[in-house]
């Protein structure tokens, strides 16, 4: 079973929301930075990639469906590829709404507080991240908002030149179900489009797993 969802968005841009109402939809399990977090055993295969190591991308999604968030994201081009069937979901918002995003959440986890947290896995987490975010897409400039901003909106405009019409969609974070069901051609669901992981609840995330 290969990706059927490809989430080429960056991360902050509403993914954890997304996963959930993917695996909603029927498109579970969905991928995300969060499934490198519980499960410790897959971080050597993305620290390899991060390092530029060949990728074994059926190994490394075997049991998903779906994809979105970092780190899969920054691999969006070797995954379309990779599965050529598989439809491609880029989530954008506000490039200032998701800076501030951003520095709020993650940016502390891979800058500051690289090296700081209390486990292992969660350093060793931040130290990939920092690798493969903050230095190879930001160019070590994540903490500037006019360069993050700008690389927020060439990676988007890249996505859409890149990806035909007919297979991309671009989510606007807060669209809801309509746009996202017709996409996939499936039902919409007879409940609210899931809200979730905002800045407070990241923080709480962290500190829970301390």
């Amino acid at each position: 079973m290969g990706l059927e969802v490809i989430g080429a968005g960056f991360g902050r841009t509403g993914t954890n929301s997304l996963k959930i109402a993917l695996e909603r939809l029927g498109f579970g399990p969905c991928h995300h930075m969060f499934e490198v977090r519980d499960n410790p055993d897959q971080l050597p295969a993305w620290e390899a990639a991060a390092q530029g190591k060949p990728s074994d991308w059926d190994a490394m999604f075997q049991g998903y469906r779906a994809q979105v968030d970092w780190p899969g994201a920054a691999y969006w081009q070797q995954l379309a590829a990779h599965y050529p069937d598989a439809k491609v979901i880029l989530s954008v918002r506000d490039p200032d709404a998701w800076f501030d995003s951003v520095q709020a959440t993650i940016g502390p986890f891979m800058t500051t507080m690289r090296g700081k947290h209390d486990q292992p896995h969660l350093n060793a987490i931040a130290e990939m991240c920092s690798k493969f975010i903050a230095q190879d897409i930001f160019g070590g400039q994540l903490n500037d908002r006019d360069h993050a901003t700008r690389v927020f909106k060439a990676h988007a405009d890249t996505v859409r030149q890149t990806i035909p019409a007919d297979r991309l969609l671009i989510y606007e974070t807060g669209s809801g179900w309509d746009p996202l069901c017709a996409f996939l051609g499936v039902d919409t669901p007879d409940e609210p489009y899931p809200l979730t992981n905002s800045s407070k609840e990241f923080q709480k995330e962290i500190n829970d797993t301390k």
